[in-house]
């Protein structure tokens, strides 16, 4: 009897020995996989709450649970409404991360007591009671083929956040799905991909930079990444290692566990010689807005503001950053369903802007010019200037029409010969056989009799 009481005791002391161990390393060694959850968690609640004005626990059920559904119940997330913070923990002890919002930036991963230094840009003046793209009205059409499209389910797809058709410059037709509206910021995530290839064309019709620029950072000087450009960047033909697949939300680390992005994917190790080999790259973009920034210099925070948004009326636009600064240009773009069509209207328009060239001529042309390393055997799919082309995809849509595309089925197709701009917006699983394509044409094909 004694010796099994001795044999018990000795196993009761090694799994406590083993339990203390095993708290002691997620304390103070947490894995990446943790620390990169806690942290996506935080994020993702701070901006949907803060900047999208959605609630908590809808956005937990909802996009924490869709990106983490193996771990978001053992996720505590506390949102402090009065600080305007978030804080997210595995148990709500170990892998602690922070998420803090500031007006006009957005939100932040930071540490447990930093308080960011940041002054807003002033806000987009107020728009006038008119027809969208001035004012937010919209006529919206009466046409049988055209609502049949908007409000069948199955073309809308699970998850749908949001859907605006765009004809001749006019809003033609809006749905949005249940607890949202044409007032809703949304995440663009990789359609900011986009836009951050248009601010670097506004840094170079303001001549600060230009597509062949090379030996772009002194950490490259002397090898062979010196060679990369500015178009290999745009064209995500840099040749820097990287890997944009895996489970994680964050499979390179390049989000939730650098806390500078733009230093995190400048020292990824050349693979392929620079413009030869087609590798879509977060990493790309943020070194893209990292270059942009550092042309414009000290107007750079502000340069998304008066340059792009201000100019369109996009009143709703947050870019959000990391803890350097660096615009977060692969993913972080919240703005509401009318603001994103109006960055595709400007596309659909060559860069045009109530009269006023915002782009220099000819760059969207350039933008939408066949990146011919994308071929995957159709046609190339990859556009110079972050544009997805639909005829290298199979898109049976007309020949010139290219598009935004981001994670979750979020897109935007620009068909100028039509005069059509189309969004889809949500949060729809990959991997359920949703395909926007359909929608897709139906609406061409329903505005043919509008």
């Amino acid at each position: 009897m004694r010796g099994a009481l001795k044999i018990l005791k000795v196993l009761v002391a090694i799994v406590f020995l083993g339990a203390l161990a095993f708290s002691v390393w997620l304390t103070f060694t947490p894995p990446d996989g943790l620390v990169s959850a806690s942290a996506y968690a935080a994020k993702i609640v701070c901006s949907n709450v803060f900047i999208a004005k959605r609630d908590a626990d809808a956005v937990i059920r909802t996009d924490v649970s869709h990106a983490l559904p193996r771990i978001v119940k053992r996720l505590t997330i506390n949102v402090d409404v009065a600080n305007q913070r978030v804080e997210a923990a595995y148990r709500g002890l170990f892998a602690h991360r922070y998420a803090q919002y500031q007006e006009g930036r957005g939100c932040t991963l930071v540490s447990k007591n930093e308080i960011l230094d940041y002054t807003a840009p002033p806000s987009v003046p107020a728009k006038p009671n008119a027809l969208w793209p001035i004012g937010e009205s919209a006529q919206l059409s009466d046409g049988t083929h055209l609502l049949a499209a908007l409000n069948d389910p199955a073309l809308q797809g699970p998850g749908m956040r949001a859907i605006v058709v765009v004809q001749d410059g006019r809003i033609i037709g809006e749905t949005y799905g249940e607890g949202f509206n044409a007032s809703t910021p949304l995440q663009g995530w990789s359609m900011t991909k986009t836009v951050n290839a248009v601010l670097a064309g506004m840094a170079i019709e303001d001549g600060k930079l230009s597509l062949d620029r090379k030996n772009l950072f002194p950490q490259w000087a002397g090898d062979a990444r010196a060679d990369i450009s500015v178009a290999d960047l745009m064209a995500m033909t840099s040749g820097l290692k990287w890997s944009e697949d895996g489970d994680s939300p964050d499979p390179d680390g390049l989000e939730n566990l650098a806390n500078d992005a733009a230093a995190f994917a400048r020292d990824r190790p050349l693979v392929a010689p620079p413009g030869t080999k087609f590798n879509y790259s977060g990493g790309s973009s943020v070194l893209l807005a990292r270059l942009w920034q550092n042309a414009v210099g000290a107007d750079a925070r502000a340069y998304p503001h008066e340059r792009l948004f201000k100019p369109l009326g996009m009143a709703s636009a947050v870019l959000e950053a990391d803890r350097s600064g660096t615009f977060l240009g692969e993913a972080f773009l919240f703005a509401n369903a009318h603001d994103w069509v109006r960055l595709g209207e400007l596309l659909r328009l060559g860069g045009e802007w109530n009269g006023q060239q915002l782009l220099p001529r000819g760059f969207v042309d350039y933008m939408r010019s066949p990146v011919p390393a994308s071929d995957r055997g159709h046609g190339p799919v990859y556009g110079r200037g972050g544009v997805w082309l639909a005829r290298g995809q199979g898109f049976k849509l007309p020949a010139d029409t290219f598009m935004l595309q981001g994670h979750l089925r979020q897109v935007i197709a620009i068909i100028p010969s039509r005069k059509l701009v189309i969004l889809r917006m949500g949060l729809t699983r990959e991997d359920i056989g949703y395909s926007v394509a359909k929608l897709l044409y139906a609406i061409v094909a329903a505005c043919r009799f509008e």
